[in-house]
């Protein structure tokens, strides 16, 4: 049923939930998503590939608890032992199952559903949990670099049988972790950098694996130090890879792939579209594609602003993967003046 509010100008068509504004203000809403999705890249036809939300929930707890416990018996054996690597391992470790956790509770909190106060709903939860997941790689990385650096100058006596029992015992928990975060990770920044967390862990018990052999052959202690150098360095070069992409979301980043001015000339080879302006382009999460443009109308192509939209945002949809779409009609010499084609000026601060 349509409800039109004369006074306002504002037409909403609720039947295709669309928002029509007699100023052209058009909000195209059936794609949160679904156009998105069923464009190539974003092809994805479950939100975890074949494991559901709670059965995910579940595997997620139950890895928590099992690295918690390996944590510490890496911590004692590490100690024990006398082993850097060791202990650097048990550290990054622990950051899994706080990472696990962070994942878990990101994933709760995104099912949410949007209300008065968080109309976009609570989505970005899990690109926050994955910016915090990330930051502490960092930090325990740049740890890790000291420790192993200073350690090189002063190598420790080391019981490497402790250490490859510690490390092996270790691998095989992380690999089931990883395997577990993986499964899910693939729509997901957030699970992605749960993976990333268990996969460096996995990695860095292989080579304290291969340290603690070294150590048992030929009693080199400084292997334990360049294996954690080179743990440290691996994190980072994956963390650098992936951070981005979760900062540019939060930022309101153009999505990847998407050129604001191909958009724009796609915009105006359409009929009757002469300009396009303050384009913005932006993602709400990893999945859903925004924009929001101005569209300079011919005066005698005004009459058709609605099949106009219509035919701009199905467009939009198939070529870039923009699921959700307002646009703003303007008559060509009556709109905006001096408009940004991307973007809009902004006012600095004095």
């Amino acid at each position: 049923m349509a409800h039109t509010h004369d006074d306002h100008g504002h037409d909403h068509d609720h039947d295709d939930h669309d928002h029509d504004h007699h100023h052209g203000h058009d909000h195209d809403h059936h794609a949160h998503g679904h156009a998105a999705r069923s464009h190539a890249g974003h092809g994805h036809a479950g939100h975890h590939h074949g494991i559901g939300a709670e059965a995910g929930d579940r595997q997620l707890f139950v890895a928590i608890a099992i690295n918690g416990l390996l944590t510490l018996v890496q911590i004692v054996g590490g100690i024990v032992a006398g082993s850097l690597a060791l202990i650097a391992d048990a550290i990054h470790n622990l950051s899994d199952a706080v990472s696990l956790v962070i994942a878990y509770f990101a994933r709760r909190i995104a099912r949410r559903p949007s209300n008065d106060g968080m109309t976009f709903g609570y989505v970005r939860a899990e690109v926050i949990a994955a910016l915090i997941n990330y930051t502490t790689l960092i930090v325990i990385s740049v740890y890790l670099v000291y420790e192993g650096i200073w350690r090189l100058f002063d190598p420790q006596g080391i019981d490497g049988w402790i250490v490859v029992a510690g490390a092996a015992i270790a691998l095989v928990i992380d690999a089931w972790t990883a395997w577990i975060t993986f499964r899910m990770s693939k729509d997901s920044v957030n699970m992605r950098a749960a993976f990333l967390h268990n996969l460096a862990d996995a990695m860095g018990s292989v080579g304290v694996i291969v340290a603690g052999t070294v150590i048992i052959l030929f009693d080199w202690r400084i292997a334990d130090a360049l294996v954690t150098l080179g743990i440290a360095g691996y994190i980072l070069w994956h963390v650098g890879r992936e951070i981005g992409s979760v900062v540019r979301i939060l930022m309101l980043g153009t999505p990847p792939g998407v050129e604001p001015a191909a958009v724009a000339d796609a915009l105006v080879a359409i009929d009757g579209i002469v300009e396009a302006h303050h384009i913005h382009l932006w993602q709400v999460d990893e999945r859903r594609n925004s924009l929001e443009a101005h569209l300079v109308l011919r005066p005698d192509a005004m009459s058709r602003s609605e099949p106009i939209k219509r035919a701009a945002k199905a467009m939009l949809a198939e070529r870039f993967a923009i699921g959700h779409s307002t646009l703003e009609v303007e008559c060509e010499g009556e709109g905006c003046v001096d408009a940004e084609r991307i973007g809009h000026k902004v006012a600095l601060a004095h």
